[in-house]
């Protein structure tokens, strides 16, 4: 492919194109956002194209910045968008927790953080799109802020805590302990072990087996894509059909054959054009 073409990915009438053969762009912009006693670090690639919206990802309960990989940089090679990624407190290279989470921290996340982030960064009207525990941070926030948000893309979705989800983070405990995990976070985070334990503690916690936000999605007034793996080991398709079931706008389910818990990096052509398709019918 000619470096100067613009690969037209997942258009509605041609194949997609395969990720070798995409030239990605690099961020328009790195850097750290200031919050009085603390930053969180984000990338921003431009817009190119004026009479788009901006995307802000949310990444999942281990997730940071970096470990989107090229995610973002397709969103901004497909859409022409303005993409936004940031890594909230205690991941990646933003600063550490000062406290342990409590059963509400994806509340707390989404209802003061986030606002205070789109803010600083002057963002109107968002498409939100999120990963695990950062789609259901993007789902408490257009909740919460329904004139506010354009749209939400949610993938592997936790909306209440399942016996699988529970057993599946056990399991990842005893990894931590006799696996190379610890190493492999440190790719992505500086302080792996905060990261890690912030995370499993909180699921793990007794009290958060009455998580549940199902009683908030009827006030999201935006329309919604959900994507789910059928061989997800952290919760069952449950997930997005009650988001379906509930939501008072247009909600389009993608479930993904073959697939766990990361459908943009386990299957990333058939929700990367789902996520292209939502994005500009919007």
């Amino acid at each position: 492919m000619d470096n100067k073409t613009t690969p037209q990915i997942g258009s509605h009438n041609s194949t997609v194109t395969l990720f070798s053969e995409i030239i990605f762009p690099e961020p328009d912009q790195l850097g750290y956002v200031d919050f009085d006693d603390h930053q969180l670090e984000f990338i921003k690639f431009h817009r190119r194209n004026t009479g788009t919206t901006t995307l802000v990802l949310l990444h999942e309960g281990l997730g940071s910045v970096d470990m989107w990989h090229k995610f973002p940089a397709y969103l901004a090679s497909a859409t022409d968008a303005e993409v936004i990624a940031y890594s909230r407190r205690g991941y990646g290279r933003s600063s550490p927790r000062n406290a342990s989470y409590s059963v509400n921290y994806m509340h707390l996340e989404a209802r003061e953080t986030l606002p205070r982030l789109l803010e600083k960064l002057d963002v109107a009207e968002p498409v939100l799109i999120g990963h695990s525990d950062g789609a259901s941070i993007a789902l408490i926030h257009a909740a919460d802020q329904p004139s506010k948000v354009r749209g939400v893309a949610v993938l592997a979705p936790h909306i209440m805590v399942e016996d699988l989800s529970i057993r599946e983070i056990g399991r990842t405990r005893e990894e931590f302990y006799t696996s190379d995990l610890k190493k492999k976070l440190a790719r992505y985070h500086d302080d792996p072990v905060s990261t890690f334990w912030g995370w499993n503690n909180i699921w793990l916690n007794p009290n958060f087996l009455a998580w549940d936000i199902r009683g908030l999605l009827s006030s999201i007034h935006c329309p919604i894509l959900a994507i789910q793996g059928e061989n997800d080991p952290y919760g069952t398709m449950a997930q997005i059909n009650q988001i379906k079931s509930t939501a008072k706008n247009k909600v389009k389910l993608l479930k993904l054959k073959n697939c766990g818990h990361s459908p943009h990096r386990e299957k990333p052509e058939e929700t990367l054009c789902a996520l292209k398709s939502f994005i500009l019918g919007l």
